[in-house]
C-alpha cells in the first residue's frame, strides 16, 4: 500500500514537515501542551470523585466511573493510533482529536446527572487516547533529525509533571470552586492548541493510507482491554478474585487477548500492529519502560493518600511534599540528549531506573516522624532519574522500528505506559491494604504492655473506650506507614529489575535518533 507522494520530490524546508528558529519552538511549546492537559486529565478527576458525587446525589463508587471511564476508553483508542493516522494523516487526525477532546470536556462540564456525564467522559476518553502518540510522532516530525532527542526529552516532561500536578490542580479546584471546573479548564487551552496547530501545521505534509478496517481485531481490542480496565478499577473494591464478578472479567479478558494476539497477528491489515515487537530493541525498551513506569506512577498513587490519611497533610501540603518531583528533571532533561550522543544510550537508562530504585530505597526509611523535608527530598532527587529513564528509552524504542511504524509503535508504547500504570496503581494499592492489615496485626501481637498504657490513659481521666480508641488510632497510623515503607522496598527491587531489562536491546549506535522517517 503506497501512500500519497511516496514518490514525489523532495518538499521545501517548511513543507517537509521540519521546522527551524521561532516557529519550531512555538509548535513544540503547543504540542507539549496538548499532551500535558490530555496526561493531566488522567490523574485531575481522582481526586474529585467525592465532591462529583456529591454534586450528582450518587454514591462514591458509582463516582468512581467517571475514572474507569475515560481510562477504558483511553486505554481502547490509544493502539489504535498507527491505524488511525494512516487512515486520516497525522495532522488531520491530532486536530480532530483535540477539537473532540474539547468538546467533550465542555460537554462534561455541563452535564446534569451521571449518565449523562459518563458518555461524555467515554468521547473524552475515546478522542484524548491518540494525542499521546500523535504529539510524541508531530514532535519528531518537525524537529530536526539531530535534535530528535530533544523532541523527546520536552514530550517526556509532559508525562512526569502532569500526572503530579493532576490530583493537586483537581483538589484545589474542588475545593475552592466547582468540581464541573476540572473539565471546563481544559476548554480555553484546547481551543488555544487548536488555532495554532491548525495555522502552524498547515503545511505540514500529513499523507494518508486508505486501509480496510479490522473490524474483528478492533472488537477483539474493545473487549478484551475494556475487561481488563474493569477488571483492575473494581478489583479492589470488590476483594479480587474472591468475587464472581471480576472472575469473568479476568476470564474474558485472557481468552478475547488471546484471540486478539492471534487475528491481529495473521491479519493482513491489522487494527494495531503487533509486528513491531519483532524489534528487539523495541520489545525491551517498551517492557522497561512499562515496568519502571508502573512503579513510578504507583508511588504518585499513594504516597498523597498516606500523607493525608496518616500523616495528617492537608491536600495542599501532600500536593507540596509531591511537587517537587518535576524541578530536577526539567533540568536534566536538556543534559539527557547531549549525553545521548557520547554514551550508550542503555546505559543512561540503566543509571536513571537504578537511581529511581535508590530513591525508592530513601523512602523506606519513612516513619510517621518524617518531616515534610524527609519525605520530599526522594521526590526531588528522583527528578534526575526520571529524565534518564523516560529520553532514552523512548529514543531507544521507535529508533528500533521502521519509519513507517513510528506512529504504531509510539501507539504500542503508550498503551503499554497507559496500562502499566492501572496494573502497577491496583497491584500496588491493593498490596498496601494487606501489609497494612498485616503489619497492624504484627504490631498488636508484639505489644506487651498494652494494659499498662491503658492504665496509664485512664488515670490521665481517659474513658476506657477513649483509651482504646487512642491505643488503636496509633497502631493504625504505624502499621500504615510500615506498609508505605515495604512497599517502597519493593518498589525498588522491581525498578531493579526493569533497569537490567534494558541491557536485553541491542547496542544502539553511537548518536542513535528515533527513526520517524529519511
Amino acid at each position: 500500500m503506497a501512500q500519497d507522494a511516496a514518490a514525489a520530490p523532495a518538499l521545501p524546508p517548511g513543507q517537509d514537515g521540519t521546522f527551524s528558529g521561532a516557529k519550531l519552538a512555538i509548535t513544540a511549546f503547543v504540542l507539549a501542551m496538548a499532551n500535558f492537559v490530555v496526561v493531566l486529565d488522567m490523574t485531575i478527576a481522582n481526586v474529585s470523585v467525592p465532591h462529583i458525587a456529591g454534586g450528582l446525589a450518587v454514591s462514591t463508587e458509582s463516582g468512581t466511573w467517571v475514572i474507569t471511564t475515560y481510562a477504558v476508553a483511553e486505554a481502547i483508542c490509544v493502539p489504535l493510533t498507527g491505524w488511525l493516522a494512516g487512515r486520516f494523516g497525522v495532522v488531520r487526525m491530532f486536530l480532530m482529536s483535540i477539537l473532540g477532546f474539547g468538546l467533550f470536556s465542555a460537554l462534561c462540564g455541563v452535564s446534569g446527572n451521571l449518565t449523562v456525564l459518563l458518555i461524555f467522559r467515554l468521547g473524552q476518553g475515546l478522542c484524548g487516547g491518540p494525542l499521546m502518540p500523535l504529539s510524541q510522532t508531530l514532535l519528531l516530525k518537525i524537529f530536526p533529525r539531530e535534535s530528535h532527542p530533544k523532541a523527546m526529552a520536552m514530550w517526556a516532561m509532559t508525562v512526569v509533571v502532569a500526572p503530579i500536578a493532576g490530583p493537586i490542580l483537581g483538589g484545589y479546584i474542588s475545593d475552592n470552586w466547582d468540581w464541573r471546573w476540572i473539565f471546563l479548564i481544559n476548554v480555553p487551552i484546547v481551543v488555544a492548541v487548536f488555532l495554532s496547530l491548525a495555522y502552524l501545521l498547515r503545511d505540514v505534509a500529513s499523507p494518508k493510507r486508505y486501509l480496510p478496517i479490522d473490524k474483528v481485531g478492533l472488537a477483539l481490542l474493545v473487549i478484551w482491554v475494556g475487561a481488563f480496565q474493569m477488571m483492575l478499577d473494581l478489583g479492589h473494591d470488590r476483594d479480587w478474585f474472591h468475587n464472581t464478578t471480576i472472575c469473568i472479567l479476568a476470564v474474558v479478558a485472557v481468552i478475547f487477548f488471546a484471540i486478539f494476539v492471534i487475528w491481529e497477528l495473521t491479519e493482513e491489515h491489522p487494527i494495531v500492529d503487533l509486528a513491531v515487537f519483532r524489534h528487539r530493541g523495541f520489545s525491551a525498551s517498551t517492557f522497561a519502560l512499562a515496568l519502571a513506569f508502573a512503579t513510578y506512577f504507583s508511588a504518585v498513587v499513594i504516597v498523597p493518600q498516606w500523607l493525608q490519611g496518616g500523616m495528617g497533610y492537608t491536600a495542599t501540603w501532600a500536593g507540596i511534599a509531591m511537587a517537587p518531583a518535576g524541578v530536577l528533571a526539567v533540568f536534566a532533561s536538556p543534559i539527557v540528549p547531549k549525553l545521548m550522543q557520547r554514551a550508550d544510550p542503555r546505559l543512561l537508562v540503566f543509571l536513571g531506573v537504578s537511581w529511581l530504585a535508590f530513591c525508592a530505597y530513601l523512602r523506606t526509611y519513612w516513619s510517621t516522624d518524617s518531616t515534610l523535608w524527609q519525605v520530599a527530598f526522594p521526590q526531588l532527587i528522583q527528578g534526575v532519574g526520571v529524565a534518564f529513564m523516560i529520553v532514552p528509552l523512548t529514543t531507544i524504542g521507535l529508533a528500533s522500528v521502521d519509519p513507517d511504524e513510528t506512529a504504531s509503535a509510539a501507539g504500542i508504547s503508550n498503551f503499554g505506559r497507559t496500562l502499566a500504570g492501572a496494573i502497577g496503581t491496583s497491584v500496588v494499592t491493593t498490596l498496601w491494604a494487606n501489609l497494612e492489615r498485616s503489619d497492624g496485626a504484627d504490631l498488636v501481637a508484639s505489644m506487651n504492655h498494652t494494659d499498662r498504657t491503658m492504665s496509664a490513659l485512664q488515670a490521665q481521666g481517659m474513658p476506657l473506650e477513649m483509651a482504646r480508641s487512642a491505643v488503636e488510632r496509633v497502631v493504625a497510623l504505624q502499621a500504615q506507614a510500615q506498609a508505605t515503607v515495604h512497599v517502597a522496598m519493593y518498589s525498588a527491587i522491581a525498578l531493579l529489575i526493569a533497569a537490567f531489562a534494558i541491557w536485553f536491546a541491542p547496542r544502539p549506535k553511537r548518536g542513535m535518533k528515533p527513526a520517524s522517517g529519511h
